[in-house]
């Protein structure tokens, strides 16, 4: 396997304007030559950590990349530039990861109708976000042939502005201030969701005190009445999180045997991916 870290800024200069560095940790499986898969394309995951805007966890990172190399696929980390860097420089991040998937696709053995991006938390906005604003103006003015992800995967998601269930800090780093007025929708995915809005599979947990479950319901909502295809998985218990649902990311105390139910996100999101995507 290869593992090699891309500074973005040395790709795209405009992306280390005000100190930021945004970083990609690319995870390539070798091609099995014996087996007769030397041309083999294999599908992609772009990984987004939650960390409220204000950092990247590593507990959804690293962890997530193993799970889904495991799997077959290759694995992208994408370390987001986070507060005091507001909007919109992430999605144009994250437009940057795309462009360079697609521009060594073939060296990397990558089938480009099967990338896809998962993010947790206010990772997971962030991946709602782009893939319901990948080719807007703030991400067509510098990355104007934008690529729009296969499918996207939210698990315990920031999506909604609205004060009643948002989790506003992580607004607050993105913006520097909380929305209001018009802003509410611009900023609420739930709001942006549209007939080209990319497949979802999407988990949660009704225990979730930081990111109420609210927020994957308003968006699983908004994708039904776009006719987009989903898959929600409501898990009862559970703090926020869980990432990976093991020990691998977990201490003792917070797997308890009720909690455990969560993992079964992983084997539900690849059975929904082998059937769908």
């Amino acid at each position: 396997m290869k593992i090699f870290e891309i500074n973005l800024k040395e790709k795209y200069e405009f992306l280390g304007d005000e100190g930021r560095n945004p970083t990609l940790t690319c995870y390539l499986p070798y091609n099995l030559v014996e087996m007769g898969r030397a041309d083999e394309m294999r599908p992609t995951m772009v990984v987004c950590p939650g960390g409220g805007y204000a950092h990247c966890s590593e507990r959804e990172a690293e962890p997530i990349a193993l799970k889904f190399l495991n799997w077959g696929f290759n694995v992208c980390v994408l370390r987001y530039s986070c507060a005091p860097h507001r909007y919109p420089v992430q999605l144009r991040e994250v437009a940057a990861v795309f462009e360079e998937i697609y521009k060594n696709a073939n060296d990397w053995h990558c089938d480009t109708e099967k990338i896809g991006i998962i993010g947790f938390s206010a990772g997971g906005h962030l991946v709602a976000h782009y893939s319901n604003a990948y080719n807007s103006d703030a991400v067509r003015e510098v990355f104007p042939e934008s690529k729009k992800p296969s499918f996207s995967v939210l698990c315990y998601p920031v999506i909604s502005a609205d004060e009643t269930f948002a989790h506003k800090g992580s607004f607050v780093n993105l913006l520097g201030t909380y929305p209001t007025g018009d802003d509410v929708e611009k900023y609420s995915c739930d709001k942006l969701v549209s007939s080209d809005t990319p497949p979802a599979f999407i988990w949660h947990t009704t225990e979730d005190q930081v990111v109420p479950v609210k927020n994957s319901l308003a968006y699983a909502a908004a994708l039904a009445d776009n006719n987009v295809q989903f898959s929600l998985h409501i898990y009862p218990y559970g703090e926020h999180g869980l990432s990976t649902v093991d020990h691998l990311t977990n201490d003792d105390c917070r797997l308890g045997s009720k909690v455990i139910l969560a993992s079964n996100w992983l084997d539900e999101f690849k059975a929904w991916f082998d059937n769908t995507i």
